[in-house]
């Protein structure tokens, strides 16, 4: 199950070069260099002036329940009146104002911004809720998405004791080959079925794999809805795993589980509490 274990991996980073400094002419004068940039011994960090203003402004209108002129934002923030037209008409079209008969109101951009925080803690407890069904199931757990025509890990709950698959094989490219992509297909039409196979054409990975466009397509056609996904050494040889289909309106998601092939008579029991755990939650914490 490709870049499944991606979300707790480490990523690299490599080192930026540097450009030399600049360097005078011979016997020309110094190179001035920028307070602004320039290390210097007890220097705080270098803060950009506009944005302060900005932020200054878009706390100003917050006091205003009905809204607020230029004029009066200008005066509430201490800025200039020419200063706050250019920064407030920025910032209107980049939405986070609006401006209605004359008065400047939080646009939408603004709301995204408290959207986004909802979604951190949302993230927050679905991981807290994945970890918990680690747990119980004694088994690394996944969450993935059909998004934008691909399948998406999203994240995963492992310990060192239960390790999730190890990648191998692009997940997007072999959805065919595992339970996590063939109960993400399963929840598609047949026309997007067939989008996603043209795409990434089935190929065999170990000698459990169904390959083939109209065998896979017959396979993905008689899968339950509401039913556990039961893969076995289809996608990793040493591996068995289940998904349980989730869906939320027009989203389609899965959580999934991996067991070793040794354990492979848990793996119909667990996949069952798997699927009662997931539909116990609810769909409040799918993001």
């Amino acid at each position: 199950m490709d870049q499944i274990a991606e979300p707790s991996r480490t990523v690299r980073t490599g080192r930026v070069a540097r450009s030399p400094t600049p360097t005078s002419p011979p016997g020309g004068p110094p190179t001035p260099t920028s307070p602004s940039t320039s290390p210097g011994k007890g220097r705080g960090p270098t803060l950009i002036g506009s944005v302060q203003r900005a932020l200054r402004l878009l706390e100003a209108v917050g006091g205003f329940r009905q809204g607020a002129t230029a004029k009066q934002l200008a005066r509430a923030a201490g800025l200039p009146l020419g200063t706050a037209y250019h920064l407030l008409r920025t910032l209107t079209h980049e939405g986070y104002l609006r401006r209605s008969d004359g008065r400047f109101f939080y646009g939408e951009s603004v709301n995204g911004i408290g959207r986004a925080d909802d979604r951190q803690s949302d993230r927050h407890d679905l991981r807290t809720r994945m970890q918990r069904l680690r747990d119980e199931l004694g088994a690394p757990v996944y969450f993935a998405l059909y998004r934008d025509g691909e399948i998406h890990v999203v994240d995963v709950a492992d310990d060192p004791g239960r390790p999730a698959v190890q990648p191998w094989a692009d997940l997007r490219a072999t959805g065919h080959a595992h339970a996590i992509g063939q109960c993400l297909l399963g929840q598609l039409s047949e026309e997007e079925r067939r989008d996603h196979l043209a795409r990434h054409p089935p190929v065999g990975l170990t000698p459990s794999t169904v390959t083939g466009e109209a065998a896979v397509l017959r396979r993905l056609a008689s899968l339950r809805p509401t039913m556990p996904v039961l893969e076995r050494q289809e996608y990793a040889l040493g591996t068995v795993c289940a998904a349980v289909p989730i869906t939320v309106g027009p989203m389609v998601a899965t959580m999934a589980l991996s067991l070793p092939v040794e354990q492979a008579d848990r793996l119909t029991v667990v996949a069952g509490q798997l699927r009662r755990s997931v539909g116990a939650m609810g769909p409040s914490f799918v993001l």
